[in-house]
C-alpha cells in the first residue's frame, strides 16, 4: 500500500508541473511577440542604451534655425562675448583688458614691490584681506 500511495503522489506532483507550464506558456506572449514589440520600442528610440541604468533624458528642440544660431554666434565671438576655445572654466566677462602701461613701467613697478615686500612669495598663497 505504501507503493501504491508513493506512486499517487508522484503522479499528482507530474500532473501539477505539467499543468503549471502549459498556464504559464499559455499566459506568456510568443517570442515572435517579444522581438516585435523590441524592435517597434527601438525604432521609437524608447529603450535604454546598452550599460546605462536610467534611460537618456530626451534631447531639447531648438526654437531657432542653425543660420540664426550660426549668426548669433559669429557676432559675439566679434564682440568678444565667448570664452576661448578649450577654456571652459573661464567666463567671457573676466577677459583680461589691454594694459595702456609700457612694459618697462610694468617691470619697474614689480621690482619695487619685490624690493618692498609687497609681492606673495613663489609657491604661497596669497594672504585674504
Amino acid at each position: 500500500m505504501k507503493m501504491k500511495t508513493a506512486l499517487s503522489l508522484i503522479a499528482t506532483v507530474a500532473a501539477a508541473m505539467v499543468a503549471q507550464g502549459a498556464y504559464a506558456q499559455a499566459s506568456a506572449p510568443s517570442r515572435a511577440d517579444v522581438k516585435a514589440e523590441t524592435k517597434a520600442a527601438v525604432k521609437e528610440g524608447k529603450t535604454t542604451p546598452a550599460g546605462e541604468a536610467t534611460p537618456a533624458a530626451p534631447a531639447a528642440k531648438s526654437t531657432k534655425a542653425r543660420a540664426d544660431v550660426k549668426a548669433e554666434t559669429k557676432t559675439a565671438v566679434k564682440e568678444g562675448k565667448t570664452a576661448p576655445a578649450g577654456d571652459a572654466a573661464a567666463a567671457p566677462a573676466a577677459a583680461a583688458s589691454k594694459s595702456d602701461k609700457a612694459r618697462a613701467d610694468v617691470k619697474a613697478e614689480t621690482k619695487a614691490a619685490v624690493k618692498e615686500g609687497k609681492t606673495t612669495p613663489a609657491g604661497e598663497a596669497a594672504a585674504k584681506k
